[in-house]
């Protein structure tokens, strides 16, 4: 048995013993996925590709260098129910383009948390959506009857990019 450098608070905890006592003396934590592994490969994460498609083409439509004022977050007093102003160090630079390209990390690492799939499957699989919906933009553009201006937007790469 090699010494393994496990604190013996983790050791004698009473999660522990009822992880161990629920599956038969085994001391590993259990997954969220009841089943296992999934049984499919591991790239590409689905959630991440849509969010990667969905989050590309809102910061498309939208401004994404605009400015969120006074914002939100759930009320941990009322378990989420009502909302209080955030005051985060960070709630003076809020922005559309920061918060969508943080909730589509959100969703895809979601899915890596839960054992469905690996870090690169998320980042690979947001540049994979993000492609997928600057091709459905270039082709609108080509075939939109309409007057059609363009818009410009980051890509999660950091690059600017005018459709």
């Amino acid at each position: 048995d090699a010494p393994y450098p496990i604190h013996n608070d983790v050791l004698n905890s009473a999660a522990l013993a009822r992880i161990q006592t629920k599956y038969a003396g085994a001391a590993l934590l259990p997954m969220v996925v009841t089943e296992g592994s999934p049984l499919h490969p591991s790239y590409g994460a689905g959630h991440a590709t849509v969010a990667g498609a969905c989050v590309t083409i809102l910061k498309w439509f939208f401004d994404e260098t605009a400015s969120i004022s006074d914002p939100r977050e759930a009320d941990p007093a009322t378990n989420g129910t009502s909302l209080r102003m955030y005051t985060g160090p960070d709630a003076g630079s809020l922005t559309v383009g920061g918060e969508l390209n943080k909730l589509a990390a959100n969703i895809g690492i979601g899915r890596n948390h839960s054992g469905v799939h690996w870090r690169s499957d998320y980042t690979e699989s947001l540049r994979l959506g993000e492609a997928v919906a600057i091709a459905v933009l270039e082709d609108f553009r080509e075939t939109v009857n309409e007057e059609f201006t363009g818009g410009t937007f980051t890509t999660f790469d950091g690059e600017q990019v005018t459709i």
